[in-house]
């Protein structure tokens, strides 16, 4: 079952998503992103370390919440160290765009939140 968990942390909003990321459950997990790109946080995270697939909804899954971000003025942050997810992100362009960080640990790195903090 693939579904996304919310929650605060290190001053960052965090979307962790879980199971398979694609047509079908993009129902499920694209709200959640909504929510947390679509209010006043300077600092989203996805961690996509829980995924274990991710298809080209996946893909405009993250590049909607890219865009939400940056008309906001917002930080996004994506963890993934799936290599099968990874060799997605490469193959649509989206890890060229986002970044991907190993873990959460360096997505939480004082010196991004206090960036996006700045950057509100």
């Amino acid at each position: 079952m693939s579904y996304a968990r919310t929650y605060r942390t290190g001053g960052c909003t965090v979307v962790e998503v879980h199971g398979e990321v694609d047509i079908s459950s993009a129902v499920r997990i694209g709200p959640p992103l909504d929510t947390a790109t679509g209010g006043g946080a300077p600092s989203v995270v996805i961690d996509l370390t829980p995924a274990t697939f991710l298809d080209c909804s996946g893909l405009s899954l993250l590049c909607r919440a890219h865009r939400r971000m940056r008309e906001r003025g917002g930080l996004l942050r994506l963890v993934c160290a799936n290599r099968a997810v990874l060799r997605t992100l490469r193959a649509g362009g989206v890890a060229e765009l986002l970044d991907p960080l190993p873990t959460m640990a360096a997505a939480l790195a004082p010196a991004l939140v206090a960036a996006g903090a700045a950057e509100s």
